[in-house]
């Protein structure tokens, strides 16, 4: 994985939604806004910036009572991007620790 500063992935709700479609493979809305702690109108926004990236992809599932619920599943590139972001985090702290001082 070639190390590389993504802006779309560094913000930290965005970086939170990632790390959690990483490991769940999807969630639904709620799900994502409760992990975040903000209001659905955060959450909305921050999914809409990682789907006009094509990082992730939102698909409406109906649920239990007939209602429609917002699911969210990481892409390729969305992993790629999320990867990328992670691995020069990583090197950035280990060039810190290597640093006089």
């Amino acid at each position: 994985m070639k190390p590389r500063f993504d802006e779309i992935v560094h913000a930290p709700n965005r970086l939170k939604i990632c790390s959690l479609l990483t490991t769940a493979g999807s969630a639904e809305f709620s799900t994502i806004r409760d992990v975040l702690g903000v209001a659905d109108s955060v959450t909305s926004k921050q999914l809409k910036v990682l789907a006009d990236a094509g990082y992730i992809r939102l698909t409406k599932r109906t649920g239990a009572g007939g209602r429609a619920k917002t699911w969210a599943t990481l892409t390729g590139e969305g992993r790629s991007a999320f990867e990328g972001h992670l691995a020069m985090l990583q090197q950035l702290a280990a060039e810190a620790a290597r640093a006089p001082g």
